[in-house]
Order: structure tokens, then C-alpha cells, then sequence
């Protein structure tokens, strides 16, 4: 898997305040001095005043932080937008129709504040009697700029980075039987925003260093037995329709996240859930790896 050249990470130390950083080649880094009193969301909120100095950022001058945890590179997006359903080689798996790259593309929405979780942290779900909890690989899009209406051809514009994500789905959440109507037959809430349900990170890749999001291997295995081995050139909508997309429905802020959906091999098609005890993983070429272990509730 090709690495980032860096990211930009959130860490703590002897679990003190949640600080800033730069993470490149496994050693986590002081922010620049301009940068480290801020966290990521504050940075994205400045991010035009401090891209440049970003983009010429040399790795070398800044000081190593010894025994730095990471935590989720993000606390809090205002929100976060997914994709559904935008990968062909996951339709098919899922049996749906083929979807039509022309259309608008379909959202959903996960709770920032619950489900935001970072690299190594667990992930609690409920007994198998009442969950089927799946795992859905993810490339996510944050957000460096206010945008509203914009263009698919103004959407690299808007784009701060990259993050590997984890849309944790409980499948067994989802349906409602003798709902009272049939708009509330689907718990979208229960599905997608359980507690720790978005696992991200492990950094923020800066957009200049990922040349095409649409050519990227995304890989998820579970107990290192590979599950889902795809491509993003497989999205039905790209990262940039997406951010477009997006910002047609509501205003994007610095910090958002928009995941992009998720390519084939996930469990629902096979009936093959997570149990406590299995570790996940996913990895994306360029953006980094991300694993988590799966804990009882």
C-alpha cells in the first residue's frame, strides 16, 4: 500500500488534551508553531490563510512527539453526508439496479458527535440476537471551505483532504416491521448513528497530495481475512459530483466529512456480521490504514 507523505492527525499524551499534529512514515510530529494551540476543525476554518505554508511544510524541522496516541483527526464535523449506494460493484452485490451516474446522488446522515471515533479505538456493538453489524469501507472528503451550490468543476476548490472511514451499518437495526407508515419503516438512526459507528483516520491527507481520488485501491479485511478489495474508480458519482451534490441539499462547513460509499464484499449479501472479538481494517492507497476492534455493548 503506497503511504501519504504526511497527515494531519490529532494526539494525545498520557491522556492530556487533544492536540494537533503532523503524522509521516509512523512518527507523529508538533504542529508548526502558527498551528499548534488550534485542532484540525479550527485549522480547516483558517485553511486559506494557512494552505500555503502547509504545502511547503518541511517534515524535518518539526519535533518528534514520543509515546503520542492518536485520536480521531476530526472532533467534531457539523456534519456528515453519505453516499449511498455509489459503488457499482456493490449495487450489484446488493442487488439493486444499476445506478445512473447521471442522477442525483443519494444521502444519508450519521450523528458527528456519537459515531466519530479514531484509529485503534473499539467499536461496541449489541448481542447477534439483536444486531447483524456490518463494515463498509470508505473514502471520506473534508471539507475546507464554506460552499453552497457549488459545481462539480468548483468542488476541488472546496476540498481540505482525505480520511479512511468506516460506515458501520447494523443491519439488523434497520428494518421496522408494522411501522405506522411506510415512510418510517427504515431506522436510518439506529442503522448508521449507534455510538462509534464511524471510525476515521488515521490523518487527514492535504488534497495536493492525492493527484486522482478516482484511481485508489480500498481494501477492508476482518481478522486479516480480506473482505472488500476495490477501487475508487469504481464510484458511480465521483469525489467532486459528491461535494456538488452535497452542497445542493445544504450549506457545507470547514470540517465536514462526506463519505463516498462503499465498493462490494460487505457482509449483508452473505449474512457474514461482526462479532465481538474481530479486528477490522481498512486501508486506502495514499490516505493510510485504519483498524478497530469490535468490543460487546
Amino acid at each position: 500500500m503506497t503511504t501519504p507523505t504526511w497527515s494531519l492527525v490529532q494526539y494525545t499524551v498520557d491522556g492530556a488534551d487533544v492536540t494537533l499534529g503532523i503524522a509521516s512514515d509512523g512518527v507523529v510530529r508538533r504542529a508548526p508553531i502558527d498551528l499548534n494551540k488550534m485542532n484540525t476543525v479550527e485549522l480547516l476554518r483558517q485553511w486559506d490563510t494557512h494552505r500555503d505554508m502547509l504545502q511547503n511544510l518541511d517534515i524535518d524541522e518539526l519535533e518528534i512527539v514520543d509515546s503520542a496516541v492518536l485520536v480521531a483527526p476530526l472532533t467534531y464535523p457539523n456534519s456528515i453526508l453519505c453516499a449511498g449506494v455509489n459503488y457499482y460493484d456493490h449495487a450489484e452485490e446488493m442487488g439493486t439496479a444499476r445506478p445512473d451516474p447521471a442522477a442525483d446522488p443519494f444521502f444519508f446522515l450519521k450523528s458527528p458527535t456519537a459515531t466519530v471515533i479514531g484509529p485503534a479505538s473499539d467499536i461496541a456493538i449489541f448481542d447477534k440476537d439483536r444486531s447483524n453489524v456490518d463494515w463498509e469501507a470508505e473514502l471520506g472528503v473534508v471539507i475546507a471551505r464554506t460552499c453552497d451550490s457549488i459545481t462539480e468543476e468548483q468542488a476541488a476548490e472546496y476540498i481540505a483532504g482525505y480520511v479512511v472511514a468506516n460506515d458501520i451499518s447494523d443491519r439488523g437495526l434497520f428494518h421496522r416491521d408494522n411501522a405506522v407508515f411506510p415512510a418510517f419503516e427504515w431506522d436510518w438512526v439506529g442503522h448508521k448513528s449507534q455510538n462509534g459507528f464511524c471510525p476515521i483516520g488515521p490523518g487527514i491527507v492535504p488534497s495536493w497530495q492525492v493527484p486522482d481520488p478516482q484511481a485508489l485501491g480500498i481494501r477492508l479485511d476482518v481478522n486479516g481475512t480480506i473482505k472488500q478489495d476495490s477501487n475508487t474508480s469504481q464510484m458511480v458519482s465521483n469525489v467532486y459530483a459528491l461535494v456538488a451534490a452535497a452542497s445542493r441539499i445544504m450549506t457545507l462547513a470547514p470540517g465536514d466529512l462526506v463519505l463516498t460509499g462503499t465498493p462490494a464484499g460487505v457482509g449483508m449479501p452473505r449474512k457474514d456480521f461482526l462479532k465481538v472479538g474481530d479486528v477490522v481494517t481498512v486501508a486506502i492507497d495514499g490516505i493510510g490504514k485504519l483498524t478497530n476492534t469490535i468490543v460487546a455493548k
